[in-house]
């Protein structure tokens, strides 16, 4: 079935991967972009087909109004995909508060003004598909992204909840984490804290080597990532996590094993902190 997609941060990436595979597919994809340069080149890999928005993701108002220009212009959308977001590189000492704060400006509210904007139609519609990248770094964190895991550890928190309130209108919702993928995201496309406290030198000099040293060569291949996402948008029944490549899959579950092992080793001692005739939820 042909559906209208919505992709925000489409010019590069994964967002532009999720695109050329939902344009193969034979569907419609309203793409944002940030330059008028951007909005072209995107238009020409499918006229008629890809219809490309200039669109800052952190003016709610102009998100707003992309989202209704396509409702009304393209028609009905199908699936959503709030893509549109950076990486920040830095320890959490070096790392300035502004920094932060632009951080979740772009990944947290942005992507969640992008689902606020289209869930209304959605809704009325009582079908839909919201999706948001978030990252293996949304389940997981590693030394020197203490932001960017923040931001996405935030996102993923949103969708969980966000999942639970609208199934009861037949939307579905899913969080995209992927791993590492051959794209401009460990390279000029990652904003990097400058260096000020010489005690992280040991740890995190070779942590930020390496990856530098890596992108372009990562593990993933962000065409497959496109035709996964694709795949998941038509399924009867998506899955409220979608997590995307061999590296995401080993990291996440050895997290997420930390936790388990964490929560069994201190269960007695959480359990002495209840009133005896305290309600359960």
């Amino acid at each position: 079935m042909q559906q209208k997609w919505l992709i925000t941060g489409v010019s590069s990436g994964l967002g532009h991967a999720f695109a050329r595979a939902a344009l193969a597919a034979g569907h419609t994809v309203v793409g944002t972009v940030r330059s008028v340069d951007d909005l072209r080149a995107y238009e020409a890999l499918e006229p008629g087909h890809a219809h490309g928005r200039v669109l800052d993701v952190t003016d709610a108002d102009a998100v707003s109004r992309v989202v209704a220009e396509a409702e009304r212009e393209v028609g009905p959308l199908d699936v959503v995909v709030a893509n549109a977001g950076y990486g920040l590189e830095g320890t959490f000492e070096e790392t300035s508060q502004a920094e932060v704060r632009r951080q979740f400006e772009v990944n947290v509210f942005g992507a969640m003004a992008t689902l606020q904007a289209a869930l209304p139609y959605m809704r009325r519609r009582r079908r839909g598909h919201l999706m948001a990248v978030t990252s293996m770094g949304g389940l997981m964190a590693v030394p020197g992204m203490s932001a960017y895991c923040g931001s996405k550890f935030a996102l993923e928190g949103v969708l969980e909840a966000l999942g639970k309130e609208v199934a009861q209108f037949g939307i579905h919702v899913t969080a995209i984490e992927p791993g590492s993928f051959r794209t401009d995201w460990a390279g000029r496309s990652m904003t990097r804290a400058a260096r000020s406290v010489d005690d992280y030198d040991e740890l995190f000099g070779p942590i930020r080597e390496a990856r530098q040293k890596a992108s372009g060569n990562q593990l993933g291949n962000p065409a497959r990532a496109g035709e996964a996402v694709v795949r998941v948008a038509s399924v009867e029944k998506p899955p409220a996590h979608l997590v995307l490549g061999s590296d995401a899959l080993r990291l996440v579950a050895a997290a997420r094993a930390s936790v388990d092992e964490d929560i069994r080793a201190w269960e007695e001692l959480s359990r002495t902190t209840d009133f005896a005739d305290g309600a359960q939820l």
